[in-house]
């Protein structure tokens, strides 16, 4: 693995227990959150970005970092960083990295960009003069060159420009770190599984109460809660497609002692209360059922079939974090009339004991839940602009809850 210096110098870096710069993209909202699991996976220099969180540790870290952080997208590594003021000093500082050293003739890759500034406004032109150059350097020196992949490359590679400053970073997970394995089935609006684990942590959860989901859909919501409450790490189900195992510089050794470490905890908490799931649609809680029966746990979490206002709530402390539909790809005939349906249950049905999260794209409908959110915060499901919202719940009247207190 290289490092390419302002000066144009190609400097060895180490690999094995020496640290160095990685990034964790993630999805808005969850950049914290995201914090807070990499410190707890020993990251040091840790910072926020947009999006993503920088951070330093060793190789043992990055494959930790891939295994069991919820929150994450992808973790990259920065491995070439230069200046560019046009199209032909990218290709040539391009041209210039060692690149026979990260990849053979016989792999693949791809090339993903972003750009902001005005030196560089096109990103796919500035992704095609970097593959040039790529291609450019194995066929002079070898005669042949990689191909590229856009759909399954043994490599891809992120180049970052703003302004003339280039960085190119190696995507160590390969295919998106959401899509963890366990889903089987797939109703019609599943919620990203990154999005639904950064929606329980941002509600508090500690496994340290009951967990419930009134419309559950095929169940996102509830496997991440009880592979949380059970210590199952984020990428369990897998099947080790990581794009790391391809890196010239993978040792095996050292992943197989981070994944045996990690699914040495399975099971090893004290979680005794329990995680509830509810939807009106039959069919849809079928496919939630065959999800958690893959992932074996379906005799961790119950599930139940009618309307969300017809369930009695879980006995004791509750947590409720739910996706209700927003109209968007779920149609229901009169969305306003079902949030404030939702908000009269929350009054009549639960109590102080209960705490209750949605997230929802209707601003108008939002509206006609009747409760004040004590929490409004701003998060991103796929291209719709969202809203977290926190309720604390009592029964009666707020003035009246407080004098029983």
């Amino acid at each position: 693995m290289i490092i390419q210096k302002n000066n144009g110098k190609v400097v060895p870096q180490q690999s094995g227990r020496e640290k160095f710069k990685m990034v964790a993209k993630t999805m808005m909202g969850l950049e914290e959150v995201l914090a807070e699991e990499l410190r707890e996976c020993g990251a040091e220099n840790i910072e926020c970005l947009s999006r993503a969180v920088a951070f330093e540790g060793d190789m043992r870290l990055l494959y930790r970092a891939n295994y069991v952080c919820r929150t994450a997208l992808a973790i990259l590594k920065p491995f070439a960083e230069f200046d560019a003021n046009n199209e032909q000093e990218l290709y040539d500082q391009v041209y210039k990295i060692r690149w026979e050293k990260i990849l053979d003739v016989d792999c693949t890759f791809m090339i993903e960009s972003t750009t902001s500034g005005e030196v560089f406004t096109h990103s796919y032109y500035a992704a095609l003069k970097t593959k040039d150059a790529i291609v450019d350097r194995f066929r002079r020196n070898f005669g042949q060159r990689p191909s590229v992949d856009t759909e399954n490359a043994d490599y891809k590679f992120s180049l970052h420009i703003r302004d003339n400053h280039v960085t190119l970073l190696m995507n160590s997970s390969g295919e998106s770190l959401h899509k963890r394995g366990y889903r089987q089935a797939v109703g019609l609006a599943p919620i990203n599984e990154v999005l639904a684990a950064g929606m329980i942590k941002l509600a508090g959860w500690k496994c340290d109460c009951n967990f419930y989901d009134p419309m559950c859909g095929s169940g996102t919501l509830l496997i991440e809660a009880a592979m949380m409450a059970n210590n199952i790490p984020a990428q369990y189900y897998r099947e080790d497609r990581f794009a790391f195992k391809r890196w010239k510089e993978f040792n095996l050794g050292e992943w197989k002692s981070v994944k045996a470490q990690e699914d040495k905890k399975i099971g090893s908490g004290d979680f005794d209360c329990e995680i509830w799931g509810n939807d009106i649609d039959l069919q849809v809680l079928q496919q939630a059922e065959k999800n958690l029966e893959y992932a074996k746990l379906h005799k961790d979490v119950m599930l139940f079939n009618g309307s969300f206002e017809d369930q009695d709530p879980p006995e004791g402390k509750t947590l409720i974090v739910t996706n209700p539909p927003y109209g968007e790809r779920i149609k229901v005939e009169d969305l306003n009339a079902m949030y404030e349906q939702l908000g009269d249950t929350f009054k009549k049905r639960y109590g102080e004991n209960c705490e209750a999260w949605l997230i929802t794209s209707d601003f108008e409908a939002m509206k006609h839940i009747g409760l004040k959110p004590s929490k409004k915060i701003p998060l991103m499901n796929g291209q719709l602009d969202c809203r977290f919202l926190q309720f604390e719940l009592y029964k009666g009247s707020k003035k009246a809850s407080k004098n029983e207190d």
